[in-house]
């Protein structure tokens, strides 16, 4: 079982303790630096361009882009996740070189978690079609495998169209991880049939609990090294409770999941980077 943290900071939803909203450059650095020293696998970075005031969700998120960028230099082993992209916001070929350049940069560090996205306030704001999102992000992931990994690309489809353009610099990883979010049977099968993985909201956000992850997952074939995530329905207490590791592990083992994104209780920065170090140490990570 890998696992991954749900960063703080980098978003402000629901109830967070006030340090986070204070919270700046320094304070990510030394979490993104914890999380690669403690054999996390990766971290997170939600994806909004401008929100309307009062969102239940949160008014605060961070680019991914610019955050994984700038956090590329101060890592050395971390992966980095948008958690997730909406697909129908971007050209294929824009995500291709930005996030292309992005795996270029941290030598293969990538893993792209798309999504549909369902606030048609947003999709007004950026002229983004709504209606015909579902179809649209289809389309948009075969011509992002088309373009990720190669120089030179092409593709025909019904919304996206490019013939013998260079992408250069571009993904170094010969596959790139694309996780699709989404937490409908939809969403599952456009993971099963485009992606290489699926990443399902938390639990807090309409995501499915273990036994209806374990239910949806046996109604698919899933390609042979299949991702999915599982965002465990509560915050853990590694210090207080280390037991509770071993039994969240093996509930999403259960489950299906081969990732856990990790959230901790914290009051304050010290207390989260403790958090982590416990349990990194009950979970067995890979410590350096």
């Amino acid at each position: 079982m890998k696992v991954g943290i749900s960063s703080p900071i980098l978003a402000l939803a629901g109830k967070r303790p006030a340090w986070e909203a204070a919270a700046g450059t320094a304070e990510v650095v030394r979490v993104a630096r914890a999380a690669d020293r403690l054999g996390y696998e990766f971290m997170t970075c939600p994806d909004h361009v401008a929100v309307p005031p009062g969102l239940p969700r949160g008014e605060r998120f961070y680019d991914p882009l610019a955050t994984f960028s700038f956090l590329a230099g101060q890592t050395q082993r971390l992966r980095f996740l948008p958690y997730v992209l909406v697909l129908p916001f971007y050209h294929p070929l824009e995500i291709a070189k930005r996030y292309g350049t992005l795996d270029h940069l941290s030598d293969g560090r990538l893993l792209l978690g798309l999504g549909v996205g369902n606030l048609k306030e947003e999709f007004d704001l950026l002229g983004a079609p709504f209606e015909d999102r579902g179809p649209r992000a289809d389309d948009a992931l075969r011509a992002l495998r088309a373009a990720l990994s190669g120089r030179v690309a092409s593709y025909e489809g019904p919304y996206y169209a490019f013939q013998d353009m260079v992408v250069d610099p571009h993904a170094v990883q010969a596959r790139v991880p694309l996780w699709i979010g989404g937490h409908s049977d939809r969403a599952l099968r456009r993971a099963v049939a485009l992606g290489d993985g699926w990443s399902p909201a938390p639990q807090s956000f309409r995501g499915p609990t273990p036994e209806v992850m374990r239910e949806m997952l046996d109604r698919h074939e899933a390609p042979e090294g299949f991702d999915v995530v599982l965002t465990p329905g509560e915050r853990l207490d590694p210090i207080g409770a280390p037991g509770r590791v071993g039994e969240v592990i093996a509930t999403a083992e259960k489950a299906g999941a081969t990732h856990i994104n990790l959230t901790v209780r914290h009051e304050s920065l010290a207390h989260y980077l403790e958090q982590l170090e416990a349990f990194a140490e009950a979970a067995g990570l890979d410590v350096i």
